[in-house]
């Protein structure tokens, strides 16, 4: 199924804790001075207008980014100001600025690298993909992207030559299978490549899928796994409505589970 679109929802509360959480896993992980592959399986488009009809229609950004836009940076945690100030960055200013626009992982991950680094984004959507090859086409050689399956692209790239890689997987979970298919697929990502660090964002739905999936993911064999999860209400009876969403994080760094408390 591909008529999700990230557009509709794009700087909610949902894209806050998870380029939350990428922040902080790129500060660490590029501390070493080996190479590290950042790997995007569900890239999206890229970069999204919150003034265009297709953002205003759920305004969604308001719940999400629009309330910490306001907000002075010294009344923020630290880790917070710095995502809120890469969002003042992409759109171009530093304070007291018009929100206009929001970037989606793609464009965090790459400002977060450095020249020995790699991001490999995919997207499946035949429109978005064509946004995202646009919005990357004068990157160079350190992204590539790819309009096709990013579980199989995963795949294929797993271990990386640097033996050093992140993850990041977010589908739209529009599918019931969509959870199965993700389990399968780190059980043989961590079969190639046990190492490295997979980060995983759902959301918190009231249907039996969702809510099993974090316990599902702790029996995953990883050396050791970070969960972390936000909730701004309480859930629709029906389980169609998002009352919050999860980032499981396997083999996390050390620092992360303090800094997010």
């Amino acid at each position: 199924m591909l008529c999700y679109r990230h557009a509709f929802h794009a700087g909610n509360h949902a894209d806050v804790l998870k380029h939350l959480v990428l922040l902080q896993l790129l500060d660490y992980l590029t501390q070493k001075d080996k190479a590290l592959y950042v790997i995007d399986t569900h890239a999206g488009a890229g970069a999204y207008d919150l003034k265009a009809d297709y953002a205003k229609k759920l305004a969604e950004f308001q719940g999400g980014i629009g309330r910490l836009w306001e907000v002075p940076p010294a009344d923020l945690p630290p880790a917070l100001a710095d995502y809120v100030a890469r969002i003042r960055q992409f759109n171009g200013n530093e304070a007291n600025g018009p929100l206009r626009l929001y970037p989606g992982s793609p464009w965090l991950a790459q400002q977060g690298l450095r020249d020995i680094d790699r991001l490999r984004l995919y997207e499946l959507h035949s429109t978005d993909a064509r946004l995202l090859a646009a919005n990357f086409k004068d990157a160079g050689r350190q992204v590539q992207v790819t309009s096709a399956d990013g579980l199989a692209g995963m795949k294929a790239l797993l271990p990386p030559p640097s033996r050093r890689a992140l993850v990041l997987i977010d589908p739209s979970y529009e599918v019931k299978t969509d959870y199965a298919t993700i389990y399968k697929s780190l059980q043989d990502a961590l079969q190639r490549f046990a190492t490295g660090t997979y980060a995983v964002w759902y959301p918190c739905l009231n249907r039996p899928e969702s809510r099993q999936f974090p316990d599902r993911l702790k029996r995953l064999p990883a050396k050791d796994w970070l969960h972390v999860s936000l909730h701004v209400r309480s859930p629709d009876a029906d389980g169609f409505g998002m009352a919050g969403s999860g980032m499981f994080i396997l083999n996390p760094p050390w620092t992360l589970a303090a800094t997010l408390k």
